[in-house]
């Protein structure tokens, strides 16, 4: 027989690696099987049945879920998002806490509506709200049930089968048991107030829902006369033209020094004396020397005649008058601007708003504005000032400007009636105030933590700059505001009225505020026992004639009231038996993008801070956003997007998975299609260490085959690999209690990839091949394995839960019908392995730190002599600090490097073993190879392997 031919035969006698666990992924076609697996057994049902039973040994976590918006296809920012939320229900869990996970959805609002009311065209106008709230209410289950099964598509887990929606009757009967706690804490009214307000929707906006872009607008100084001076002006700066028919005002600062100064055809002009010289230069005024100076004290009371309307109007002080642009002269128009609006109320100028809802002006403009639309007038004021000879200068300049966030449409502000919660106004709780009140437990040492830290700072620089909330929306689609009024236009709403409404909307969902009478939804309210109640309400039949408000909630109250509607009153409290317990808490974990500083993490907590003096979250845990590779924000008119279908088609969630998890999610993320295979890379490198590991144990049983591990092993490359798997492990487990995750993933990789690919698994090969079935070392070798392994795939689990379920059923050896499941376990305790890992000598740390330079002594030897396989050199080393290398198995070590044997000896030295036999099954020359029976060469452990 040849030596080819008897090569071959020995190779049949090699223990050779089997497995059902494949080598190749094909995660696209059988990942949705896996999903359809864990649907058909109920994964999520049986850890909520654990939980009823007791069965976590660290009690619950409540781990609440952001409602993102139900309007189209989930995006790359959905799939960062949903995924770490995942890493954390499913890591929790593993490690032992009761973890119920409730998906949400935001339905009402703006964007729903705005695109019903396009879709539905001309007919929309002959349409009652509750026939376009039904139309609302079916797009908004439309997108909700796409998005779920797209976030099912990412192999989430959570309660899918009963998700919180903002639409439902018991989600709208918590908002509402928040706001009448807020009204019985005296922080809600009404008032007419400048508010940021849509032009395009007719609606007022919050602070979160404004967009800031490049604008271009006119820049202009304008010359009011003074009332009795002819000739004689104050000159005013605005980038609003619009807003100068509402002029009811100039601002100056009592503490500026102001001069006179000649324009350059007739009179004089006032202007403040540190900005005279650039203003006076841009309307051709060279070196101008001021007539006469004055403090802005002397200017307060003056009066000047408004050049668009004629009215004669006040000169009054203000604070918040600067020397950074302008003339140091405001135009103050309290219908249009938050200081000014506080300007007129203290020195008691109306509260003058000419603009409608739709931007143009009414019946009290001038009469060539009537009808116009505000944006048109921009350029006809300035052409009537110019006529008029008031402009003094005008100029286009671009500037960063508030847009609405939906429609990307300009914004104004624009005084409306509208419902507020005050955040200055000191009330039961708190004298100082619901903004102190929020930045108390936000502080530094305060009950939330911030992870990243930075995030704390952002929030509490939110909290100081941020106005009353205005809550109130003119919107069909939302949850109405429970105000009533009677003939007169005064409102009834009181804490037991609302809460009456609470009661009718759990019942009978909002839709009823559209119609049921007044009466029908107060059925529950007692207005006789109501403290709250104005008298007029008392009377009578009072109720039965009152006429239902029109305005909605911001759907930020509504979403940031989900601490009260989900977690205390609805959703959690039915998930496990720590119900009762989490809900008199703070929720552990709110987990969102860093926008909701000013968003959904805020709008939380002022409600939670303002009734239960708490915040609704332990912790803030943020992330940033996906842009592109360039540092460009991802938008589909750039053509700079990746779609999460399109990805999931090409790599499957478990890559895509693990990319997000090797991601640093403290800032801004660069994403490119390139990333995703280096992703993709990574991940057959640890699938591959896994299916090796698996494959060595196919005839493997741990109840009988198990080695027992002892101090005589302490030196054996199996303990070496246990320490090391242990020492992996503990730190994995405790990143993943901190939500550490890239580091966490790159300890998984590097161990999987270095530690076993590069290092142990190469050492034992050849004992799991070419060794005895049953003999010791292979056992002990399969021992380390299969512990190694078992932790391994359950560590990976939260990460790619379909690979490392499809391990868990190959390392037990069972098919697809069977129960088991990798994602009803938790992480390995660690306390067998540990015991094993105690034994590993701390010698070893001393060889490994060796083992590079050994390797490279080897390596340039062969290259010296020109060898290609390390079988065919023996090594012969010294010595090592700290290390008795005699007391290792010089197997063992051969192995480690690669080479048929290693000794000690007075000086390091390679052995060319090429003149000794190979073994022809494990091609080693251990000096024990000699011909067998059959002619063949084999070495004495060979032999015996083969008998």
């Amino acid at each position: 027989m040849s030596d080819q031919a008897e090569k071959r035969n020995y190779k049949k006698t090699l223990n050779l690696p089997k497995t059902a666990f494949s080598m190749k992924a094909n995660l696209v076609q059988n990942e949705p099987a896996s999903q359809k697996r864990w649907d058909k057994l109920n994964v999520y049902g049986l850890l909520r049945e654990k939980g009823k039973e007791g069965g976590y040994a660290k009690g619950g976590f409540v781990f609440h879920d952001g409602p993102p918006y139900a309007n189209g296809n989930i995006h790359m920012g959905h799939m960062l998002n949903k995924v770490l939320k995942d890493l954390v229900v499913r890591s929790r869990g593993m490690m032992g806490y009761d973890t119920p996970y409730t998906p949400g959805w935001d339905c009402h609002g703006l964007p729903i509506e705005h695109k019903v009311m396009q879709d539905l065209g001309e007919k929309a106008k002959e349409m009652e709200p509750i026939q376009i709230r039904r139309k609302c209410k079916t797009y908004a289950e439309k997108f909700v049930k796409l998005q779920k099964g797209q976030m099912q598509r990412l192999l989430t887990m959570a309660d899918y089968d009963d998700p919180y929606l903002t639409m439902l009757p018991r989600y709208e009967r918590g908002v509402l048991n928040v706001f009448a706690g807020l009204v019985e804490k005296g922080l809600v009214y009404r008032a007419l107030k400048p508010v940021h307000w849509s032009v395009e929707n007719q609606t007022a906006l919050a602070d979160a829902e404004l967009e800031y872009y490049d604008r271009e607008d006119t820049s202009v100084y304008v010359n009011f006369e003074i009332e009795g001076k002819e000739n004689e002006y104050l000159m005013i700066w605005t980038t609003t033209p619009w807003t100068l028919p509402a002029n009811m005002g100039v601002a100056v600062h009592e503490r500026y020094e102001y001069g006179k100064f000649k324009l350059p055809n007739s009179g004089t002009a006032i202007v403040a004396l540190e900005l005279a010289k650039k203003v006076l230069a841009a309307g051709g005024v060279e070196d101008a020397e001021p007539i006469e100076t004055f403090k802005g004290s002397e200017l307060v009371g003056l009066k000047y005649k408004q050049p668009l309307t004629g009215k004669v109007c006040p000169v009054v002080h203000a604070e918040y008058v600067t020397l950074e642009d302008g003339t140091g002269m405001v135009h103050t128009a309290p219908g249009h601007g938050v200081e000014d609006y506080q300007t007129g109320l203290r020195e008691g100028i109306e509260i003058y708003c000419p603009v409608r809802p739709d931007g143009t002006y009414d019946e009290t403009a001038p009469e060539w504005l009537v009808g116009m639309h505000i944006w048109e007038a921009n350029d006809k004021v300035v052409e009537f000032l110019r006529e008029a000879g008031s402009l003094f200068h005008d100029h286009k300049f671009m500037h960063s400007y508030p847009h609405d966030w939906r429609g990307k449409s300009p914004v104004i502000f624009r005084a409306t009636e509208q419902w507020f919660v005050g955040v200055d106004k000191a009330y039961d709780g708190c004298g100082e105030g619901l903004r102190h009140a929020a930045e108390v437990v936000t502080s530094d040492g305060g009950d939330v933590r911030f992870l990243p830290e930075w995030g704390r700072n952002r929030m509490r620089g939110m909290l100081e700059s941020r106005p009353d909330w205005c809550i109130s929306r003119q919107r069909s689609w939302g949850l109405p505001i429970p105000a009533f009024y009677n003939e007169a236009g005064e409102p009834l709403m009181t804490t037991a009225s609302a809460k009456a409404v609470a009661e009718c909307f759990g019942k009978h969902g909002s839709d009823s505020w559209f119609v049921a009478e007044s009466n029908q939804i107060l059925e529950s309210y007692d207005v006789a026992n109501d403290a709250e109640a104005p008298e007029w309400a008392k009377a009578e039949g009072a109720l039965a004639g009152l006429r239902k408000g029109k305005d909605t909630f911001d759907v930020w109250f509504e979403s940031g009231s989900s601490w009260n509607a989900v977690v205390r009153e609805g959703w959690e409290a039915k998930q496990s038996k720590h119900a009762d317990e989490n809900v008199k808490e703070t929720t552990d974990l709110y987990l969102e993008g860093s926008d909701q500083h000013r968003g959904w993490f805020q709008h939380s907590l002022l409600p939670s801070v303002a009734i239960h003096g708490v915040s609704p979250f332990k912790t803030v845990l943020t992330h940033g956003f996906m842009v592109d590779k360039n540092g460009h924000k991802m938008s589909k008119s750039l053509g700079n997007t990746l779609d999460v279908q399109d990805l999931m088609k090409e790599y499957g969630a478990d890559v895509c998975r693990w990319w997000i998890c090797s991601l640093n999610t403290d800032n801004d993320i660069k994403v490119d299609q390139s990333y995703f295979k280096v992703a993709g890379e990574e991940y057959r490198k640890v699938r591959n260490t896994i299916r090796f590991l698996l494959s060595n144990l196919s005839d493997f049983d741990p109840k009988t085959d198990a080695h027992k591990f002892s101090h005589d092993d302490a030196r054996s490359i199996d303990a070496w690999a246990m320490k090391a798997y242990v020492d992996m492990a503990k730190g994995v487990v405790d990143k993943y209690e901190n939500y550490q995750y890239r580091s966490l993933s790159r300890d998984l990789f590097n161990f999987c990839n270095d530690t076993m690919s590069s290092v142990y698994l190469v050492a034992v090969k050849d004992r799991l091949y070419c060794d005895k079935t049953n003999s010791a070392r292979r056992r002990r070798s399969q021992s380390a394995i299969y512990r190694i392994v078992s932790g391994l795939i359950r560590l990976l689990a939260p990460i790619m839960p379909h690979t490392a379920d499809e391990a868990w059923r190959a390392l037990l050896k069972v098919d697809q019908k069977s129960n088991e499941c990798v994602h009803v376990k938790e992480f390995p305790t660690m306390k067998g392995c540990s015991l094993i890992a105690e034994l590993a000598s701390n010698e070893w740390t001393g060889v490994m730190d060796t083992r590079d330079e050994m390797l490279k002594t080897i390596e340039d030897y062969r290259q010296e002599v020109g060898i290609d396989n390390p079988l065919d050199l023996g090594l012969v080393w010294n010595k090592i600090k700290d290390v008795d290398l005699n007391a290792f198995d010089a197997v063992d070590l051969a192995d480690l490097i690669g080479v048929s044997r290693f000794a000690t000896g007075e000086a390091i030295a390679v052995q060319d073993l090429r003149e000794e036999s190979r073994c022809e099954r494990s091609w080693k020359r251990d000096g024990t190879v000699k011909e067998r029976g059959d002619g063949g060469m084999l070495s004495d452990r060979d032999a015996e392997a083969i008998c």
